[in-house]
């Protein structure tokens, strides 16, 4: 897909209409009072990641009901990532020898590479990373309720 990505019409609001489109309205699913639980596949590090970070995601209206599958999808690149890392510790070790004697990166590297990169895509929808927040900066989180609330119509 060529350009950049469409932005949240919050977000192209401030911005103004020089073009005079019709502003598009996209959809809002509800939202629910308590956080998504974690998916029943995500296990040990995965779901750490869930429960440390959900929590602030759902509080912020960016985990919804329809974002548990992508959002579990960052959990399990967060748990490979940390599986590559901890297994790197234990060798102590970036290199390993070949059969024939020679020197070659190892591939638990190349498995911790790719799990940071797919985080790093993974979470900028989310905004857990400082330009995903960015492009999130003008969604504005829940209001607290107040006391006031439901005493007019």
């Amino acid at each position: 897909m060529p350009g950049p990505p469409p932005e949240h019409p919050h977000l192209h609001l401030p911005k103004g209409n020089p073009g005079k489109r019709r502003a598009r309205v996209p959809p809002e699913p509800a939202r629910a009072e308590e956080c998504p639980p974690a998916p029943r596949h995500l296990r040990g590090y995965a779901r750490e990641a869930w429960l440390e970070l959900a929590p602030e995601l759902h509080r912020l209206n960016l985990l919804t009901v329809l974002d548990v599958a992508p959002f579990s999808v960052y959990c399990a690149a967060y748990a490979t990532w940390r599986q590559a890392e901890d297994a790197l510790a234990r060798e102590g070790t970036l290199t390993i020898a070949t059969a024939e004697g020679h020197q070659r990166v190892n591939p638990l590297v190349r498995i911790s590479s790719r799990a940071m990169n797919d985080m790093l895509r993974y979470g900028a929808a989310f905004g857990l990373t400082p330009s995903g927040r960015l492009r999130l900066s003008g969604i504005n989180p829940p209001a607290p309720p107040s006391k006031f609330d439901g005493l007019l119509g």
